[in-house]
C-alpha cells in the first residue's frame, strides 16, 4: 500500500453517503445526527486518513492519526462516535522490510472495519514514544492517563464528532485504556479493556516477585525513528526532534525492580508509584463517571485473573477466550462483539447486548461445539473448592524421585525438600505461559481420573514450607497430564515467603487472600522453621478428561523471570514442605457440581 494521506479501501455505497451528508445538515451534535450515525449500513472500506499533532495540557505535543470513512477518496463530513487507542508501539510506521503497519487499520484489537460501520477510529502515540514528543515520565502514570483525557476531549470536540468516545486496547493498550477511563474524562462512554490490570503491583510482582511482564529492556530509540512523520513534517524534522526528547524516558525494567514492596518510594519518580499507577486506587471516579466496561483475557495469559477482578469492582462485562496473550478468541465474532458494544454504548442502539449474559467464556477440552459458555456469574464465583491433598513421596525413594501423591483424601504426615534449580533453559523472549516444570522441583500427581472432573475459576494453594535462607520465592504450576504423559499447565501461582501475610484488600478479591506487599508485613523465614503459605493461582476452565491425571509442580524458579542470573544463588536454597497434619498442604479447586 503506497503511504498517502487517503488509503482508498473500495467504495462506500452512494446510499451511505447520501444518509451520512443529510446528517451533517444538522447543526450541533444532535440526536438525528446520533441517530443517522446509527443507522448507517455497513460501507466497503474506504478511509481517509489524516495525521497531526496535537498539544495536550502542557503544551507537549502528541502524534495522532485519524480514519474517517471516505467517498471517492474524501472523508465524510458527517459527526461521528470516535473509538481511540492510546499506544506506545508505534501507531504508524515502516518495518526493516519497507512495510507500513497501522494499527488503526489493524484486525488485532477489531479496529479495521470499524469505519465502516459508521466510527472514526483515532490512535495516539503516548507522550515520549512513537512520534509523539515529551518524555515518558513512569509507566502507565497520571501524566499519562491525564494525556488521555486531554486526546479524549479533543477527539469528542472535533466537527466530524458527535462528542461520544469509545476506548479500547490490549496489553500496554489495555492498560492506557484503563487508566485513562480513571480520570472520568466527561465524553468517555465505554472501554473494551484486554489483558491489563487493576492492580499492577499485585500483577508486576505477582506475590512479590517480577517474573516476566514488564520487565524487559526498552526499545532503542531508533524504532521510534521508524514510525511515519505527520502529515505536515514532510522532511521529518518533527519526528527527529520528537524522537530526540525520547531520551529522558524513565527506564521501565529498572523501575520495577527498585520498587520491591508495594509502599517503596521509587527514585525516578520521587513516590509510591505502585499506587499512583495502580487502577484500583481510582476505582470510586471510575465507578461514578458512568463509563460502560467491557474486559477480555485468555486463560493462558497471566493478566486474566486482573480482568476478572476488575470486572468484579466494575460491575463490568467479561470474555475469557482460548489461547495466548492478546490473541482474538477463535469461534467467536470478537469484531462483531466490539461493534455490538460500541453501538450500544456510543450510538444507543438497542441491540440487546446488556440483556445478555454478563459474560462468556470458553472451556478448555469441553466436546467439540460446546466449548463456549455463558453465565451470570464471574468464573468460579459460587463455586466450591474441594480440597486435594498432597502426600510425601514414598520412604525410600531414589533421591531424584520428585514424584508424591495428590489425592482427595488427607495423608499421613510426612516432608518433601528440594534445591532450587535455576537452569531452567532460556526459553523463549515473550513466554507468556510456560511449559511443564516437573523436573524442576516437587510433583504429586493423583491417580487416573475415573471420571471426567470440570474446573471453573481460581485454584488455591495452601502449604506449609521451610526453607534454609531468610526468604525463598515459591512457584507452584497445576498440570493436566493426559495417559500418555504428556503434560500442559493449566494454572499457576507465585508467592515469596516473606510476603506471606495476609491483609485486607483495598478492592474486592472474590474471597482470595491479598498479599499487601507492603515493607512493614514483611516476615523473614527462621531457617529450618515452618510457616503457612497461601495463594491463588491463575483462573481456568477445563474439563479433566477420564484416565488423565492432575499434577502439582513446586518449584523455586520460573524460566519467565528474566533476572535469574542476578537472583541466583550458590549453594541454591533448600526447601521443605510438610504434608498431612492438623493443616495439610493442600490445592483447593473450584470444581462445580457435575
Amino acid at each position: 500500500m503506497k503511504d498517502t494521506g487517503l488509503l482508498l479501501r473500495g467504495r462506500m455505497s452512494a446510499a451511505l453517503f447520501i444518509l451520512l451528508a443529510t446528517a451533517v445538515a444538522i447543526p450541533g451534535r444532535t440526536l438525528a445526527a446520533e441517530a443517522a450515525a446509527s443507522a448507517a449500513p455497513r460501507a466497503n472500506g474506504e478511509v481517509a486518513r489524516e495525521s497531526l499533532y496535537v498539544p495536550v495540557r502542557d503544551g507537549t505535543r502528541l502524534a495522532v492519526d485519524i480514519y474517517r470513512p471516505a467517498v471517492d477518496g474524501k472523508a465524510v463530513t458527517a459527526q461521528l462516535p470516535v473509538v481511540f487507542a492510546f499506544t506506545p508501539y508505534r501507531a504508524r510506521y515502516r518495518d526493516a522490510k519497507g512495510t507500513v503497519n497501522e494499527l488503526g487499520l489493524s484486525e488485532r484489537l477489531g479496529l479495521k472495519g470499524l469505519t465502516d460501520h459508521g466510527y472514526v477510529v483515532a490512535v495516539a502515540d503516548i507522550r515520549g514514544k512513537g512520534a509523539s514528543f515529551g518524555a515518558r515520565r513512569g509507566f502507565q502514570d497520571r501524566t499519562e492517563a491525564l494525556d488521555g483525557r486531554d486526546l479524549i476531549e479533543w477527539l469528542a470536540h472535533q466537527p466530524w464528532s458527535t462528542g461520544k468516545v469509545g476506548m479500547i486496547g490490549c496489553s500496554y493498550l489495555g492498560g492506557s485504556t484503563l487508566q485513562t477511563a480513571t480520570t472520568a474524562p466527561p465524553s468517555l462512554k465505554a472501554i473494551f479493556v484486554g489483558a491489563a490490570d487493576l492492580d499492577k503491583y499485585a500483577f508486576v510482582r505477582r506475590g512479590g516477585i517480577p517474573a516476566q511482564f514488564n520487565t524487559r529492556p526498552d526499545e532503542p530509540l531508533s524504532d521510534d525513528l521508524m514510525s511515519l512523520p505527520m502529515d505536515a513534517d514532510g522532511d521529518g524534522a518533527l519526528l527527529r526532534a520528537a524522537v530526540a526528547e525520547h531520551a529522558k524516558n524513565t527506564p521501565m525494567a529498572p523501575l520495577w525492580y527498585s520498587m520491591p514492596y508495594r509502599d517503596s518510594v521509587s527514585s525516578y519518580t520521587g513516590n509510591r508509584f505502585w499506587e499512583e499507577v495502580g487502577p484500583y486506587t481510582y476505582l470510586d471516579t471510575l465507578k461514578k463517571s458512568g463509563i460502560a466496561t467491557y474486559f477480555w483475557g485468555n486463560w493462558q495469559d497471566e493478566p486474566t485473573e486482573q480482568m476478572i477482578l476488575a470486572a468484579a469492582n466494575t460491575g463490568g462485562k467479561l470474555l475469557v477466550g482460548p489461547g495466548s496473550h492478546c490473541v482474538p478468541p477463535p469461534g467467536f465474532d470478537f469484531s462483531g462483539e466490539i461493534v455490538r458494544y460500541f453501538d450500544r454504548h456510543l450510538k444507543g442502539m438497542d441491540n440487546g447486548i446488556e440483556r445478555e449474559p454478563r459474560v462468556t467464556y470458553w472451556m478448555d477440552n469441553a466436546p467439540k461445539g460446546s466449548e463456549w459458555r455463558r453465565a451470570e456469574a464471574l468464573p468460579g464465583v459460587g463455586v466450591k473448592r474441594t480440597p486435594w491433598y498432597l502426600s510425601a513421596k514414598k520412604s525410600g525413594s531414589a533421591p531424584s524421585v520428585n514424584d508424591g501423591s495428590l489425592s482427595s483424601r488427607p495423608p499421613a504426615k510426612g516432608k518433601d525438600s528440594f534445591a532450587v534449580n535455576y537452569d531452567l533453559g532460556a526459553g523463549e523472549y515473550f513466554n507468556f505461559w510456560v511449559d511443564a516444570q516437573d523436573d524442576k522441583g516437587l510433583t504429586y500427581t493423583s491417580a487416573p481420573l475415573a471420571a471426567e472432573l470440570t474446573m471453573v475459576g481460581i485454584p488455591l494453594l495452601r502449604l506449609s514450607l521451610a526453607a534454609d535462607r531468610p526468604d525463598a520465592n515459591v512457584f507452584a504450576y497445576l498440570e493436566d497430564v493426559d495417559a500418555a504423559g504428556k503434560a500442559t499447565v493449566v494454572s499457576f501461582g507465585r508467592l515469596a515467603a516473606s510476603q506471606r501475610k495476609v491483609s485486607p484488600a483495598p478492592y474486592d478479591t472474590l474471597g482470595l487472600p491479598w498479599h499487601s506487599g507492603l515493607s512493614s508485613d514483611v516476615q523473614a523465614l527462621a531457617p529450618g522453621k515452618f510457616v503457612p503459605l497461601a495463594f491463588d493461582l491463575t483462573p481456568s476452565a477445563r474439563v479433566f478428561a477420564a484416565g488423565h491425571r492432575l499434577r502439582l509442580t513446586i518449584t523455586g524458579a520460573d524460566p519467565r523471570q528474566r533476572n535469574l542470573k542476578e537472583i541466583r544463588q550458590d549453594p541454591p536454597p533448600r526447601l521443605t514442605l510438610a504434608v498431612g497434619g492438623a493443616d495439610p498442604a493442600r490445592i483447593e479447586l473450584p470444581l462445580p457440581p457435575r
